[in-house]
């Protein structure tokens, strides 16, 4: 099967061009399927386990907690970004999740049991981050890459959309478990997008996959002065703000999905923009404002608002997120090209593992005090965290 790898170059970058790759194409599409079957499996899991426990810290726990699981894979296989064939392993690491989901909708399961299999998916996923992103650097031109980056991020936005939304809706007129088999054929789809979507390309550089290979990039990575306060900067704002998200179910029970889609549109609207129609100078001087943007609009939840109100407060923060798309490339500039897998991967698993450890604790302080200002307090933070690492 022939794929075209090296699309046009000439001009400004465009959403056209970059789709034009067939190999693009693949990559999009798998990455699409994969966010939208694990958007439905965490509301599906987190309105199972909100009913069952009544407890705000277990369903975000459910909901956002696997994610703690992905600095397993920064410490452990990470340098498999690099070291496999990308390929190969994205389609085992699909087939793995499938099965999982599978399991989670095939059996009635305590909320322990659906938490260690959402912990293992969470793992396989941290180390699909990694070759996913280093796969990118391969698929596009270097001056393509944030536009790819921001279209894959459309795909997150999009799926995220369509997940929570249709999640939100089926979960009103069917049981969990067939919302839950559905995640698992979106899963399923996933592999065949794999398998004829892209190249079976060789690993990117020749050193076996290993605890010590990995060490040996993660010692690269933290020991640039200029790479960790740039980690801070896209771990905690967004994390803090991820903390909030994480009380959705217990602040607004099954109406939660819509809270969660309009947060994905306004993720959505702020990647389009800043990656489509924004330069390098320009993404770096709106992502200082855009660090602020992505908490202020949380603060309404200390007020007693209407949901579609809260709504558009959520989608309007949501569109803060865009500034990673300008941190992260500065970060790929920092990176030598035969690490940049293990380091995107990493990045991401850092996010996400700061994503669970913020949800975690937004949990914690719903349980002692209500989910509305528990909101508000993490809103808080996250501006104070901004102004601080900007």
């Amino acid at each position: 099967m022939s794929l075209s790898t090296t699309p046009p170059t000439a001009g400004t970058p465009s959403y056209r061009q970059i789709f034009a790759n067939a190999e693009f194409r693949g990559l999009w599409i798998g990455s699409a399927l994969g966010n939208a079957s694990s958007t439905m499996t965490s509301l599906t899991l987190a309105l199972l386990v909100n009913a069952a426990t009544g407890s705000a810290l277990l369903a975000a726990l459910v909901m956002f907690g696997p994610s703690l699981a992905q600095v397993l894979g920064v410490s452990t296989l990470m340098s498999a970004a690099d070291t496999a064939r990308p390929r190969r392993l994205l389609i085992v690491l699909a087939s793995l999740s499938t099965v999982a989901v599978g399991i989670q909708a095939a059996f009635e399961l305590p909320a322990a049991a659906r938490l260690v299999l959402a912990l293992l998916v969470a793992y396989g996923l941290s180390i699909g981050s990694g070759v996913r992103w280093g796969l990118l650097n391969d698929v596009v031109a270097a001056e393509q890459f944030v536009l790819g980056r921001s279209a894959m991020n459309l795909s997150v936005g999009a799926m995220q959309i369509a997940g929570f939304g249709l999640a939100g809706l089926l979960l009103q007129a069917m049981s969990p478990q067939t919302v839950l088999w559905l995640a698992t054929a979106c899963s399923a789809l996933t592999i065949p997008a794999l398998r004829f979507g892209l190249r079976d390309r060789s690993p990117r550089r020749g050193a076996r996959t290993s605890l010590a290979e990995t060490w040996r990039g993660n010692r690269l990575l933290l020991g640039q002065t200029r790479t960790r306060p740039l980690l801070l900067a896209l771990t905690i704002p967004n994390g803090l703000v991820v903390g909030c998200e994480a009380l959705f179910v217990p602040y607004a029970g099954a109406d939660a999905g819509w809270l969660l889609a309009a947060g994905a549109a306004g993720m959505l609207s702020g990647d389009l923009i800043v990656g489509r129609f924004l330069n390098r100078s320009q993404r770096r001087t709106a992502a200082r404002w855009l660090r602020i943007v992505l908490a202020i609009p949380f603060l309404a939840f200390a007020f007693d608002l209407p949901l579609p109100l809260l709504a558009a407060v959520v989608a309007l923060g949501s569109c803060g997120y865009a500034a990673s798309l300008a941190q992260q490339e500065v970060l790929v500039d920092l990176t030598p090209p035969d690490l940049r897998g293990q380091v995107l991967g990493t990045e991401s698993a850092l996010r996400m593992t700061t994503f669970g450890i913020c949800a975690i604790l937004a949990g914690t302080l719903a349980d002692l005090t209500a989910p509305a200002p528990a909101i508000a307090t993490f809103a808080a933070l996250s501006l104070l965290a901004s102004l601080t690492l900007t």
